[in-house]
């Protein structure tokens, strides 16, 4: 019978009694947070672990632990996803390893920075999160076995903005930090709909994932009170209808959601879809929310999600 699991799921809750002894795996980010417990999980349940980190030295300290209880093989790549040279060199690098995985997990991200441009011109979190990921993971996309599995991780912050096709670097329109996050955030779900498209003929199945509200090194652009007014609101919100308040989620409860549709879940259930609290999120309209669930049209339309495919390549100057 299939377990439900809900947002106080942990990874081991949705592991327990996995055997992964065999997987291989590759996760994005694994120098804090989200990135670091994914990997554990994995690699305590038995899968050879493949961590990708920009700063070397940090993920190894980050995952020191995590790699003396593996079960399985655990290294380190190096990728910054800032630079499409080096996510190039890094894929490139990866290729010509030969060894094939099982499931890509594109965690890593950044979010809500002053503005800035990466390596090739791009404002700093589409092209980290969305053109990064989007170069590297189609250099490998070959590496992935059938019947296996891509996870992107979005976020409900894909409700503050739309991806803009015209003018992705802000060089129109004037720069606002969670406007960037939102349509990045927005490109990441579209890119697990069309990638899943392409490669479904094949076996392998791609889903987009959102964690949950959970307190990382992810908002280490924010004051510390960046949620304190927003937090407010909603709990007098909740309090009005008689919900209990706002709980942020623990780290292993986030990634929960990272594993759940990468391990656990029926592919044909979460292939092309936006998951969160480890269950497929339904389309929902409205105002922005950061803690209800559910996902914006706009983030899996498939004939969107070919648009942006498109127009990456064209910012990219390379096509998959």
């Amino acid at each position: 019978m299939t377990r439900i699991f809900d947002a106080t799921s942990t990874t081991d809750d949705v592991l327990d009694g996995v055997d992964l002894t065999g997987r291989r795996v590759l996760v994005t980010g694994v120098s804090a947070g989200l990135g670091v417990e994914t990997a554990r999980a994995l690699a305590a349940h038995g899968a050879d672990v493949v961590g990708a980190a920009r700063d070397l030295a940090k993920a190894e300290a980050a995952t020191a632990e995590a790699r003396r209880q593996a079960k399985g093989a655990f290294d380190l790549v190096r990728l910054d996803l800032a630079s499409l040279a080096d996510v190039r060199r890094a894929a490139d690098a990866l290729i010509a390893d030969g060894r094939p995985f099982d499931v890509v997990i594109a965690n890593a991200g950044v979010m809500m920075p002053p503005f800035g441009l990466t390596e090739d011109g791009f404002e700093t979190q589409i092209g980290t999160n969305h053109l990064g990921h989007f170069v590297f993971v189609n250099r490998i996309a070959p590496l992935i076995r059938s019947g296996g599995r891509f996870v992107a991780l979005a976020s409900s912050g894909h409700r503050f903005a739309d991806v803009d096709l015209d003018d992705p670097n802000f060089e129109k329109t004037p720069y606002d930090p969670m406007i960037g996050y939102g349509r990045s955030k927005t490109a990441n779900a579209l890119f697990a709909v069309e990638f899943d498209h392409r490669h479904r003929d094949r076996g392998v199945r791609a889903a987009a994932v959102h964690p949950g509200g959970i307190q990382t090194e992810l908002a280490r652009h924010l004051p510390a009170d960046a949620f304190d007014g927003a937090l407010a609101q909603i709990n007098a919100e909740l309090a009005a209808k008689g919900e209990p308040p706002f709980a942020w989620k623990t780290v292993p409860q986030g990634a929960a959601t990272s594993v759940w549709p990468g391990f656990v879940a029926d592919a044909d259930a979460v292939g092309g879809h936006y998951c969160e609290n480890c269950h497929v999120s339904t389309v929902t309209e409205g105002t922005i929310n950061p803690v209800a669930e559910g996902v914006r049209p706009y983030a899996v339309d498939p004939d969107h999600a070919r648009a942006l495919w498109a127009a990456s390549e064209a910012w990219v100057g390379e096509r998959f």
